[in-house]
């Protein structure tokens, strides 16, 4: 199943594109190895990762939760609809991939206003002939559209897992809030709200001096605190599931994370620092390293 956004005019998509300014879903891409990005987003990835040299953790890390959230929600709580808003580009283990694979019939909606993941979106519809994916090519700051659409194909009668991962440290607080809150409203009881948001209570230094890079480079951008970032679930009256808003790593993280495709140190050692993140293990991850919060939460 897809939606209009597929149907738009390649022309039109690529008038959209604008390949001299950096982008949050294409830097995103360049730290897990993706290839769906232009040379300001590598520049811009370089530039974090020269200011924090083990900032990749805290990108590769928040993946790894989204993994971990998913399955908890499908295989544990029984959740069988998703709706993914910032999606970013298509990468190993989507959302749809993950739950569907334990769940075929499960619905997801994902949700980006970059041109070039909508361009890229097909790669996301590869649902399972028992469940269904659509996408919709909207911003996030339209709540109400993103509802309508996503009433397409999600039912708004059972209960649905909003994510918002690596999304809302992108926008600023008159918007942020009043937009979790219109769509935590609109989502029956027992959905799950699913969030990530990087943060300076951790290590201030280092993501004090990678968001300056990217300031620099005309992102908004909003480092929030732990009570900052309860504030999504406490204004819609959501239970906080355990262990709470905690580091990401900290986040049911028992089982470590999956071990990087092996390399030959030769190889290896040829390839630039920014081509190298995606072989590194992050199950060497220490307090030192992260930088963002994770949690999810349940509608009563």
């Amino acid at each position: 199943m897809a939606g209009d956004a597929l149907s738009q005019d390649p022309t039109d998509l690529r008038r959209r594109i604008d390949t001299t300014k950096a982008h949050p879903a294409r830097v995103y891409d360049v730290f897990l190895g993706g290839k769906d990005h232009y040379p300001v987003d590598r520049e811009a990835a370089g530039a974090a990762l020269a200011a924090n040299p083990r900032g990749y953790l805290d990108v590769r890390h928040n993946r790894d939760f989204l993994r971990r959230a998913v399955t908890t929600l499908t295989k544990d709580e029984g959740i069988r609809q998703f709706l993914d808003i910032g999606t970013g580009l298509p990468t190993a283990e989507n959302v749809h991939q993950i739950a569907q694979d334990i769940t075929p019939g499960t619905r997801v909606v994902y949700v980006d206003n970059d041109p070039v993941v909508l361009a890229h979106a097909r790669a996301l519809l590869t649902s399972g002939p028992e469940g269904a994916t659509d996408y919709i090519d909207a911003d996030f700051r339209e709540p109400a559209r993103i509802l309508e659409e996503a009433a397409r194909t999600l039912d708004f009668d059972e209960p649905i897992a909003l994510c918002l991962v690596a999304l809302l440290h992108f926008v600023e607080d008159e918007v942020a809030y009043p937009a979790v809150r219109e769509l935590i409203e609109a989502l029956p009881a027992g959905s799950r709200l699913v969030l990530t948001h990087l943060t300076e209570d951790l290590n201030p230094s280092k993501i004090r001096a990678v968001r300056d890079t990217y300031i620099k480079r005309g992102f908004t951008f909003v480092l929030r605190s732990r009570d900052e970032v309860a504030r999504f679930f406490e204004q819609s009256g959501l239970a906080v599931d355990e262990p709470g808003v905690v580091p990401v790593h900290h986040w049911r993280f028992e089982g470590g994370a999956p071990h990087p495709p092996e390399m030959e140190p030769h190889t290896l050692a040829a390839l630039d620092d920014i081509e190298k993140v995606r072989y590194r293990d992050i199950n060497d991850v220490t307090d030192a390293d992260i930088n963002v919060y994770a949690a999810t939460g349940r509608k009563g």
